[in-house]
């Protein structure tokens, strides 16, 4: 198994990151299974039609996910909502809808 994968976006920015980081999402789960015949899995790619940026803050919250992924809500003393820019919530909240996270 690899321990890194690559999510790419539309507009050809790649962010790489480690395969448990990746698997905190159902959706990209579910592209990169090893088992499934996915072109994704072969390629340890999964390509998303979202910009670079949208790219790069789903990657930062997966991290912040897997991080606290063992904490009670009220040890977390990080919000991660502080880290969203207002111009980019919507097309953000769309990317979150579809990979489930």
């Amino acid at each position: 198994m690899a321990d890194f994968v690559t999510l790419e976006s539309a507009d050809g920015f790649s962010v790489v990151v480690p395969r448990k980081m990746a698997m905190a999402s159902p959706t990209l789960k579910a592209m990169l299974d090893e088992d499934a015949a996915f072109q994704e899995a072969a390629s340890r790619t999964a390509r998303l039609q979202y910009r670079g940026i949208i790219i790069l803050k789903v990657a930062e919250y997966l991290a912040y996910k897997v991080q606290y992924a063992d904490y009670a809500a009220s040890d977390i003393r990080e919000d991660f909502l502080h880290r969203i820019e207002p111009y980019i919530a919507l097309e953000l909240h769309s990317a979150a809808d579809y990979l489930d996270i």
